[in-house]
């Protein structure tokens, strides 16, 4: 299994908003530089986990992203299935398999997948930015922007 690349920008930005607040807020523009991804897809990713009420966003002059809580207050296997959208990993319905109804494959996969959240679900965002994470968050956060290049 291989999660989004919506995800993974998902946690990055959550990941890099636990730095230590600063006198200027992050911006998106700032994160895109900074992990050298697309602007466009991260205002889609940020918009996605504001609404989900993970965010704190301010627009304007002046404005920029925060996390809206506590860092160990984000369990990492409840974030990943909200940036996931998954609740299975086949759909046996559709397109309707012949097998249905005789086939053991589906429920593997179902006890997998709970498998995978369940560690997931021991885990807190506070728990992957422990150090040497929170570190190299630092060092990124300290980086100008012709460093990047």
């Amino acid at each position: 299994m291989q999660l989004t690349h919506f995800t993974d920008l998902g946690l990055r930005v959550l990941m890099y908003l636990t730095d230590e607040p600063r006198a200027t807020p992050v911006t998106i523009g700032e994160i895109a530089e900074r992990f050298a991804v697309s602007r466009n897809h991260l205002v889609k990713v940020v918009h996605f986990m504001s609404q989900q009420g993970w965010l704190v966003t301010t627009r304007g002059k002046g404005g920029g992203l925060a996390l809206a809580r506590a860092a160990n207050l984000y369990p990492l296997g409840q974030v990943i299935r909200q940036l996931e959208g998954i609740t299975e990993l086949i759909d046996c319905a559709e397109p309707p398999c012949q097998l249905r109804g005789s086939c053991q494959l589906k429920g593997m996969l179902d006890e997998a997948l709970q498998a995978f959240f369940g560690v997931l679900d021991r885990y807190t965002l506070a728990d992957a930015v422990r150090t040497p994470t929170s570190q190299a968050i630092a060092i990124l956060h300290r980086m100008s922007p012709r460093a990047q290049a």
